[in-house]
Order: C-alpha cells, then sequence, then structure tokens
C-alpha cells in the first residue's frame, strides 16, 4: 500500500472535503428551499434558511399539481425499461460469451457500436416512425428508445463479468441433465447479481432523469414524465413559483439517491467484475 506523509494526508483530506461540500450543497440548499414560504423567496438573500418551516410546497405539488401522476407515469417507465434491459442483456451477453459462434466478437462489436450514436440524431425518425405506428403520447414511445440505448454498456457489463465464470461449471451442469435455459436462470443469471444491480443502478438514474424523449413523444398531460413535468411550475414570462418547484425536485430526486445509497458496494463491486480474476 502506498503510504503518505501527514502533510500529504491533510492536503487530501481538504481536498476530499471541498469536492463533498461543491457535490452535496446543492442538493442540501434545494431541499431546505423546497420548506420556505413564498416570501422567503422575495429577499435579498437567495440562500437564507426558512423563516418558517412549512410543507405547504409539498402539500400543493402532490396533491393540486399533477406530480401524483407524473411520478407514477415515471415509475411505470422506470421499472418496465429495467426489467427490460436486464433480460435481454443477460441473456444476449450469455450466448456471446458462452455459446461461442463464428461472429460472436462482430455481434458484441455491433453491440457496442450503438454507444457512439448520440440520441438527438434518432430523435425526427423516431417521431416519424411512432407517429405511423400510433405510439405517440404512450408511454410505450418512452420505454422502446430507451430499452435500446442502454442496451450496449448493459451487454458489456455482463459479457466482461461472464468472462469469468468458468465453463467447468456449466459442463457439470449439462452433465447432469440441465439445458441450455437451466444453466443460463439457475446458475448463471443467479451469479450476476452484482452486475444486475449495477446495470439497475446506471439506468436507473438515466431513465428517471431522461427528457429529451419525453418532451419529444409525450404532449398528453396525462403521460408526461416527472422531468418534463417539471415545466409545469414555470409560469407565464418565466414566473416561476420556486418553492413548489424545488419540493418537486426533492420527491423526484430522492428514489434515485435512495436505491444509489442502498446497493452502491453491489455497483462497485459489479463495475469492477472482470477486472481481476476472482
Amino acid at each position: 500500500m502506498m503510504k503518505f506523509s501527514g502533510y500529504t494526508k491533510a492536503v487530501l483530506v481538504v481536498v476530499s472535503f471541498a469536492l463533498l461540500v461543491i457535490q452535496v450543497y446543492p442538493l442540501v440548499w434545494v431541499f431546505i428551499s423546497s420548506f420556505k414560504a413564498p416570501t422567503d423567496f422575495s429577499g435579498d438573500n437567495p440562500l437564507s434558511l426558512p423563516s418558517q418551516f412549512t410543507f405547504g410546497n409539498y402539500y400543493s405539488v402532490w396533491n393540486k399539481g399533477n406530480l401524483g401522476t407524473y411520478f407514477s407515469n415515471s415509475l411505470i417507465v422506470a421499472v418496465t425499461t429495467i426489467v427490460l434491459v436486464i433480460l435481454f442483456s443477460a441473456m444476449a451477453a450469455f450466448v456471446i460469451e458462452k455459446m461461442s459462434f463464428k461472429w460472436s466478437q462482430s455481434v458484441l462489436f455491433l453491440f457496442l457500436c450503438g454507444i457512439m450514436i448520440p440520441i438527438q440524431v434518432v430523435l425526427i425518425p423516431l417521431f416519424i416512425l411512432y407517429n405511423k405506428i400510433g405510439i405517440i403520447n404512450t408511454l410505450t414511445s418512452l420505454i422502446l428508445p430507451q430499452v435500446g440505448f442502454a442496451l450496449p454498456i448493459s451487454i458489456y457489463l455482463f459479457v466482461s463479468f461472464y468472462k469469468y465464470i468458468s465453463n467447468e461449471i456449466m459442463e457439470a451442469a449439462v452433465m447432469d441433465g440441465c439445458g441450455v435455459y437451466q444453466v443460463f436462470w439457475r446458475m448463471i443469471f443467479p451469479l450476476s447479481r452484482n452486475t444486475i444491480v449495477t446495470v439497475v443502478v446506471m439506468n436507473l438514474i438515466f431513465v428517471w432523469n431522461e427528457f429529451i424523449f419525453a418532451n419529444t413523444f409525450i404532449h398528453d398531460l396525462k403521460s408526461r414524465t416527472i422531468p418534463v413535468g417539471l415545466m409545469d411550475y414555470i409560469g407565464q414570462y418565466g414566473l416561476t413559483d420556486w418553492g413548489a418547484t424545488f419540493a418537486a425536485i426533492s420527491i423526484t430526486t430522492i428514489p434515485t439517491m435512495v436505491v444509489y445509497f442502498i446497493f452502491n458496494k453491489s455497483v462497485i463491486s459489479g463495475m469492477t467484475a472482470g477486472a481481476t480474476k476472482g
């Protein structure tokens, strides 16, 4: 292990603390501001604490606004997208890595090429296609492209993990009478827990906060997701209900933060899977 002098350690601690403050302070400020009354935002000091803490902003955005609808739509899109990404990427990676066929590496290369395609490039073609088949203003129009764009990196993570699963385990299972599907579902897939958690957390953050597809394909108020729904709090001439806005932001950021804090160790293990052979 590397040894540092006392001065170096002190500098590293100060730098780490400064970076922590830079990262955490905006979240803390937004959360505190969500309890402010409208009169608190008209003062000269926007960084001041609330004159009195009030839950009125939360009541307003959840009951009087449409945040509940937006939240449920985002939840449906996120859960459906994550489930499909896990299933498709895990199975595709298993075929590519463990059922090695002649063009397996070429297929993997084609999947990885999808990482280089910007989302903005496909917006107009997808809009025309979805309009023709009649899925504009439906949650399906949000799920399909997000599954497609999440597959390349997800497949790569699973392939990297499967490389270090011994083929002897599979051979022993086949000799015991297991078929291909049994080998995958009963042995390989359960061993991929850390990689699954990594894929879930990575894609959950992206899907939950996705704005471009939602803003392009959804115009119906009832089908909006949270990122697009937050625009409701910008009124005429750019006037903004800051208390309600900060309350809505606080509510929408809590799920991703909770998921990450619970599974952060598994995410780190999944990201490093394949870096060293266990």
